[in-house]
Formats: structure tokens, C-alpha cells, sequence
């Protein structure tokens, strides 16, 4: 199924199952208990975020290329932080580049993003992708001078801005994308390439992350999982490359579809 969620013509968020032909039936109930196909077929609305997240996991320096390039030691577990859930943005919908706690070293991080679809804890390797709801994409956007800097070793403030996590378009079920580690991943900015690789690269396989994260560590329904960025980041380009007002974003997963959004100031 490919899943979304959108306003209908009463402004009311509903989920839907995406057709070929861009309409889509209308489901009743939620993804995390149950979803029935109603006799409503529509034009989608606006496209909201396929998920509202529990709690958002992220994983850094994940792609080998990607520590190659900011030179950093491969890592020997997983490199967990957290992103608030408020930082959540819509398909469409801006970026907001922070002035208050003023950054100008925003950066873009196309990752593939899993949502977990029933509660996990001390998941085994082997068992770990039955757990999965499905897949989207994401942009991990980050503030590199919060984080780097203004967060006394802790990246979460430069992680958590306001429109800092975009998600979706689309939702694809786990029993619709069966292998996430043979996923094409680009991101673009207009049409400068910026980001090209594939999701082989990963150094902590999907289905490795979420036996990591749940080990003593219950992960409810709904928690969505960030699983890193390859290689091309703005912060390691020279020059380096930072989101400006009017660049537009685009990350885009192979069998899923690409999440677009334009950048400007708040």
C-alpha cells in the first residue's frame, strides 16, 4: 500500500491509499490498529506528513562515504539522538531557516526514514523488519553551528528546530518494499545533484538499527526512525553548501517517491 495522509475537502486529515491515477480511497481507522478502505474516492488535498511520530530516532554517520568525507572513525554501534517531534514538516511545506537562534549554516541530510508499526522491544536482528509499518523519506535538516557548537556536545538543538524533519510524501508498506537496503537515494537542490547514492551503503543494516534501539528499550508504535544520510552534505562540500531562501529541496528514495520543500526565512 502506499499510504498518505491529507486534508479532505472539509479541511479534516484523513489517510488514504494512494491509486495510480493520483486519486485516492479513503481509509477509516489509523495505521497502528487498523485501516478499512472506505466507498469515498477523492483528489488528495494537501499532503501532511504520511505519519504523526511517537518519538523520532535518528542514526548518524551511518553511510561509510558519508563518515569518510566529514572524517570521523566508523562508528562501533549505532549513533542515536533525537529530533522533537515538533520539528515535523509537511510534504510541500517550508523549511523555516532559524533567526531567532539565528543559524546560517543550515544543511540538508536526505535519509530514508522506517516507521515502526507495533510495539518492539529486544527484537532480534532476523525478526527486526516484521515490526516495520513502512518506509518514507526524510530530510534531516540540521543547524551545523547549534549543533557543533551551541549544544555542549549534544546535537539535539541544532536537530530540533521548527520544520527541522520533514517526511513523506507517501508511506510505502513494509510488504511493498521487502529489501531497504537496495534503495537509491538523491537529493537535489533545483537540478544540482547534491547527494547520489544508495541505501547499500549503510554501515548498520534497517533491520541492525532496530535491533540496537530496542534492546532494554521498548519502541512503541508510531516511532519513526531516522537511518542517516550518505555522503555530499552541504558541510562537507567545498565550498561548503548551506540552504538559502528560495532553494528548494527535493530527496527522492527509489520506489517510494520525493519529498519536496522550498527553504525560507523565519
Amino acid at each position: 500500500m502506499r499510504l498518505i495522509r491529507f486534508l479532505d475537502d472539509h479541511g479534516t486529515p484523513v489517510y488514504g491509499e494512494l491509486r495510480a491515477d493520483g486519486q485516492a480511497v479513503v481509509l477509516a481507522g489509523d495505521p497502528f490498529t487498523q485501516l478499512v478502505p472506505t466507498d469515498r474516492i477523492t483528489t488528495p488535498g494537501r499532503l501532511l506528513a504520511p505519519v504523526i511520530p511517537r518519538q523520532i530516532l535518528c542514526i548518524g554517520l551511518n553511510y561509510r562515504k558519508h563518515a569518510e568525507e566529514t572524517k570521523a572513525k566508523i562508528p562501533e554501534h549505532p549513533v542515536l539522538f533525537f529530533k522533537n517531534v515538533n520539528a515535523v514538516q509537511d510534504p510541500g511545506q517550508p523549511i523555516v531557516l532559524p533567526r531567532t537562534l539565528r543559524s546560517d549554516s543550515v544543511d540538508y541530510e536526505g535519509e530514508l526514514a522506517v516507521v515502526i508499526g507495533r510495539d518492539a522491544r529486544n527484537v532480534s536482528e532476523g525478526q527486526a523488519l516484521s515490526y516495520v509499518l513502512g518506509y518514507t523519506v526524510a530530510n534531516d535538516v540540521s543547524a551545523r553551528d547549534w549543533q557543533k557548537n551551541g549544544g555542549g556536545g549534544q546535537w539535539c538543538r541544532g536537530k530540533s528546530f521548527d520544520t527541522f524533519a520533514p517526511l513523506g510524501p507517501v508511506l510505502v508498506t513494509a510488504d511493498r518494499l521487502t529489501d531497504p537496503q537496495a534503495l537509491g537515494i538523491t537529493t537535489r537542490i533545483g537540478d544540482e545533484v547534491l547527494q547520489d547514492s544508495t541505501t547499500a551503503d549503510m554501515i548498520f543494516s534497517v533491520a541492525k538499527i532496530i535491533s540496537f534501539l530496542s534492546a532494554s528499550t521498548t519502541l512503541p508504535a508510531g516511532t519513526v526512525i531516522l537511518t542517516g544520510t550518505p555522503s555530499g552534505v552541504g558541510m562537507a562540500r567545498t565550498p561548503q553548501r548551506w540552504l538559502v531562501p528560495g532553494d528548494v529541496v527535493r530527496v527522492t528514495i527509489a520506489g517510494i517517491g520525493t519529498l519536496e520543500n522550498p527553504v525560507i526565512e523565519e
